[in-house]
C-alpha cells in the first residue's frame, strides 16, 4: 500500500531561557553552559486531515511554574489555517502539564493515550511529589470528563493511528509516555516527544532527570533510533536546536518549523 507523505509542524509556543546544562542530565555534567528549553506542539496533516501531537499549557500554568508563554499553542494554530472544531484526533503523548493542557479548547477531538499513563497520572505513584510535580491535577481530571463522554481511546503498546502514522510506546519519561513515527516525503521522521528532552539526551546518553524507569528510558533511545531512517529523522521534544536545525514555514515570526523538510545543511 503507498503510504501518505505527511507535513509535520513543530509550533513552539513556550521557553525558558534561565536554565543550565546540568539541569538537563541525569548523570554528572560539569558545565554551567546555558542550555535553555522550547515547549513545542506539533501538527501532523496530510490535506483536509489534521492530526494534533500534545496540547500545551496555559498561562495559568504558565504563571505558576515561571515559564514564558509566548501564546496560547491552540489558537495559534490559525496561523497554518487550522480550526481547533476541525482536528478530531489528538496524541497525548503523556499527561505532564506541557503537553496535557487546553484540552477544553478541542471542542470535537478524540484523545488518544496509553493505558499506563492514566494508571501511572491517577494511581499510588501520585502520591510522592517527586512522580507528582510534574502533572497539573486540573490537566487530568479535564481528560478524565472526557473518558465519561466517550473521547478518549486507551491502548495498551503500539498501534497505527492512520496509515503512516505509527505510536509506540516507551515509557521511561514516564509510566506510559509514546513517540510516533510518521511517513513523509523524506522518509519516516520520529517525534521523540519527551522520550528526549535534547539531542544531547540521546547523544550522550543521559536522560533527562525527570524519570519513572530509567531502563526503560534507555532501551527507548534504541527503539527510537531503529524506526526513524537515520539520526537525521529524529525529532526531540524540547530543544531549541529544532529551529536551528529545520526550516522555518512562512514568515519566521510565527515560529513554525517544517519537519517533513530536510534539516538544513
Amino acid at each position: 500500500m503507498k503510504l501518505p507523505k505527511y507535513e509535520i509542524f513543530a509550533l513552539r509556543y513556550a521557553t525558558m531561557q534561565n536554565r543550565t546544562r546540568r539541569e538537563n542530565f541525569i548523570s554528572h555534567d560539569p558545565h554551567d553552559d546555558n542550555m535553555p528549553m522550547d515547549y513545542f506542539i506539533w501538527v501532523i496533516r496530510d490535506g483536509e486531515r489534521v492530526i494534533l501531537v500534545d496540547t500545551g499549557f496555559n498561562a495559568r500554568q504558565a504563571t505558576e511554574r515561571g515559564r514564558n508563554l509566548l501564546r496560547c499553542p491552540i489558537t495559534a494554530l490559525a496561523i497554518l489555517g487550522i480550526d481547533p472544531a476541525q482536528i478530531e484526533d489528538v496524541v497525548l503523548t503523556h499527561l505532564h502539564y506541557d503537553h496535557a493542557g487546553n484540552i477544553d479548547l478541542l471542542p470535537n477531538a478524540r484523545f488518544h493515550i496509553q493505558d499506563d499513563e492514566v494508571d501511572y497520572a491517577c494511581g499510588r505513584h501520585m502520591c510522592a511529589g517527586l512522580f507528582r510535580h510534574a502533572y497539573d491535577v486540573e490537566d487530568v481530571v479535564t481528560l478524565i470528563r472526557r473518558v465519561y463522554t466517550n473521547r478518549v481511546s486507551f491502548h495498551d503498546g503500539a498501534y497505527t493511528l492512520a496509515p503512516g502514522i505509527e505510536v509506540v510506546k516507551i515509557g521511561g519519561h514516564t509510566k506510559g509516555l509514546q513517540s510516533l513515527r510518521v511517513h513523509t516525503a523524506r522518509g519516516w521522521v520520529v517525534l521523540t516527544s519527551d522520550a528526549s528532552h535534547y539531542y544531547d539526551n540521546m547523544d550522550k546518553p543521559s536522560p533527562f532527570p525527570i524519570v519513572f524507569h530509567l531502563g526503560d528510558m534507555l532501551a527507548g533511545y534504541d527503539t527510537l533510533r531503529a524506526l526513524a531512517d537515520s539520526p537525521a529523522h529524529l525529532v526531540p521534544g524540547h530543544d531549541p536546536l529544532v529551529r536551528e536545525r529545520y526550516p522555518f514555514w512562512g514568515d519566521p515570526k510565527d515560529d513554525i518549523v517544517a519537519l517533513h523538510l530536510s534539516p538544513k545543511g
